[in-house]
């Protein structure tokens, strides 16, 4: 654990704030994707890439060949409930998460693979790697998947993550969010977001969703409460589009 405690990290994203926002209203254009060594997220000033991509030789389809599996099975109906992928119930606040992948025109992508994975609500993964000491739950995997039907849009039931520790800085915590990958046609059209939860107070402290600096953007990455998605003494609704490309576009780990 380093000695960087919130507050350097919380000065370090006020100075890289207002030097947006400066240099916004002195006419640069919005920045809607982070820089690639921002530096309160410590751990991405030393691993971001400093060379140009390299292009495949030969046939581009052959990296398809070393890609994932993403099981034996197709994508089914029950793939992207959470809460039943067990004998038991998992323990923690019962979510619908729902939206649409869209274009940058507005129109809906269908047929698309999306992938979800989170902590439990105690803020921990199944994960061999993740040594957080709070409780596993059994009942509980975090992960999930589905297509995009003809209107673009999916949905998934699972739990409200917690937030967890993370070794930043002194006392580092990320507030609660869903990673949501999805797949074009291919592997390599792979893309990676994260979904956060209004009204979180752990979102100013993030270096992660902070090293998004419009505001404009950072906000798409943020779900709202939809009344009308919760279901009746079972589950609260909260409503997430992804929109892929334009100047709406939602902020993707890899950049652009």
């Amino acid at each position: 654990m380093n000695d960087l405690t919130q507050d350097h990290i919380d000065a370090e994203i006020g100075a890289l704030q207002a030097a947006y926002d400066s240099a916004l209203a002195a006419g640069a254009p919005p920045r809607h994707h982070p820089a690639r060594d921002y530096a309160p997220y410590r751990s991405s000033l030393l691993r971001h890439p400093r060379r140009p991509p390299v292009a495949v030789d030969g046939d581009p389809e052959a990296v398809e060949l070393a890609g994932p599996v993403f099981g034996v099975t197709d994508v089914t109906e029950h793939d992207n409930d959470l809460t039943r992928m067990h004998a038991g119930e998992p323990l923690g606040e019962r979510i619908t998460v729902s939206g649409r992948l869209l274009d940058r025109a507005g129109r809906p992508v269908r047929g698309q693979l999306i992938e979800i994975w989170q902590a439990n609500a105690s803020g921990r993964y199944a994960h061999l790697r993740d040594r957080h000491p709070a409780p596993l739950d059994p009942h509980f995997t975090g992960v999930g998947r589905t297509l995009t039907d003809h209107q673009g849009r999916y949905s998934f039931t699972t739990v409200k993550p917690g937030a967890y520790p993370w070794r930043n800085h002194t006392n580092a915590w990320r507030p609660a969010h869903i990673h949501f990958s999805v797949f074009g046609r291919a592997f390599t059209q792979r893309l990676v977001t994260q979904m956060y939860f209004p009204g979180d107070p752990l979102v100013a402290h993030d270096p992660i969703i902070r090293s998004v600096t419009d505001p404009a953007a950072r906000d798409r990455l943020v779900a709202r409460y939809e009344h009308s998605l919760s279901e009746p003494e079972f589950s609260l609704g909260y409503a997430w589009d992804i929109v892929l490309d334009g100047p709406a576009a939602t902020w993707i780990e890899e950049g652009r």
